[in-house]
């Protein structure tokens, strides 16, 4: 669709929940396009693997860091800053979904949830953005869910956690698109990761899956939007698979 330039080669780029799934194919999307990139897990055997994986090693970097603690945010930011200088772009792809009713759903399922996806994606952002606004700008990229615009039984608290990261999302855009930060929302469908309850891997992989969105093509919206002219703010991007199953 695009030709590669060089609006993101040699940029800083931070992926939360960047140890697998989408967050994984987003980074290794953006080394491909020559960027640093720095991610964090609350695993440090997930970590390590990822870290494997991703190549070439001089340009990536992993921490253990869990989003919904502002020390966490803190330490992992102040980490990166300190091996790689500057920071351009935040994808917010750390989540957690846990499904019941509310009468079911614990409290601490509750600000489990919560926590990491809405709350770790303000901790992430209200580190990272006077580091932006002092370098002139920014993109911070969150990957919501269609869960945040269609509520469903027994998703309460992760449609409460989506529906709230979509508002988040528009708000800080108008509070800070005047200093060169640009806020994008990405909103899947089902996409093929194991918090989908399917196996980890691309989508042409597995027959059983292969209606789904492969994290790859997350990870290529991710490019594209990051590539847009700076003069350009796209804002919210819906996913579907193009040919779910047909409802019985």
């Amino acid at each position: 669709m695009f030709e590669k330039n060089s609006s993101i080669e040699n940029k800083v780029a931070i992926v939360t929940g960047g140890t697998r799934g989408i967050g994984r194919a987003v980074a290794a999307r953006l080394l491909g396009e020559g960027a640093r990139v720095a991610i964090c897990g609350t695993r440090q055997k997930s970590v390590d693997d990822a870290v494997d994986i991703l190549t070439p090693e001089e340009r990536v970097m992993g921490m253990v860091a869990d989003v919904s603690k502002l020390e966490d945010v803190r330490r992992f930011v102040g980490a990166v800053q300190q091996q790689f200088g500057a920071i351009q772009i935040l994808v917010n792809n750390a989540g957690a979904g846990i499904f019941g009713s509310v009468a079911d759903l614990t409290p601490e399922e509750w600000h489990r949830m919560i926590g990491i996806n809405l709350t770790g994606a303000y901790y992430c952002c209200h580190e990272i953005l006077p580091i932006f606004i002092q370098g002139g700008g920014g993109d911070v990229v969150n990957i919501s869910s269609l869960a945040g615009k269609n509520a469903f039984a027994g998703g309460a608290g992760y449609n409460a956690s989506k529906f709230g990261l979509n508002g988040f999302s528009e708000a800080m855009m108008l509070d800070h698109r005047q200093a060169g930060v640009r806020v994008t929302t990405i909103l899947p469908g089902s996409v093929d990761t194991e918090f989908g309850g399917s196996v980890l891997g691309s989508a042409q992989d597995n027959d059983a899956t292969a209606w789904k969105i492969a994290p790859e093509d997350i990870a290529e919206i991710v490019v594209n939007v990051l590539r847009m002219p700076r003069r350009t703010t796209i804002g919210q991007i819906e996913v579907r698979p193009s040919r779910p199953p047909r409802k019985a």
